[in-house]
């Protein structure tokens, strides 16, 4: 990410409008978003790109886990920052190790800091 980019953003969930009203919040502070639907045994992760951060759901409908996704996109694109987004109130203990922050649903103002401050402390 170059200093006169905006950040790019993938949002993976379950739920559109949750995906739409994500990007939206995000959108609304300058982030650019892309977002990735999960189905039921699928996500279309993007297949490559410049993607700076992850704000991945945790809670998913589906029979792909987070923690698969987590491992797909290491795979896809290496040491990428992902936060976790849940209804729980802490980081589940499965993703400790893989995520680099959680937010609890329903704080946007708290997910907004979040991220910035998680690519803040990425290197240029």
């Amino acid at each position: 990410m170059s200093a006169n980019d905006s950040p790019n953003i993938l949002i993976i969930d379950d739920d559109q409008l949750h995906l739409t009203l994500y990007a939206w919040i995000l959108g609304r502070q300058g982030y650019k978003c892309e977002t990735a639907l999960v189905g039921s045994s699928s996500v279309d992760l993007p297949a490559n790109g410049a993607i700076d951060l992850v704000l991945l759901d945790y809670r998913l409908k589906s029979s792909v886990t987070a923690l698969q996704i987590v491992r797909d996109l290491r795979n896809r694109f290496g040491s990428i920052p992902i936060v976790v987004l849940s209804d729980l109130e802490w980081m589940p203990d499965d993703m400790r190790g893989h995520a680099t922050a959680f937010v609890h649903k329903g704080s946007p103002q708290y997910l907004l800091d979040t991220v910035a401050a998680t690519l803040r402390r990425q290197p240029s």
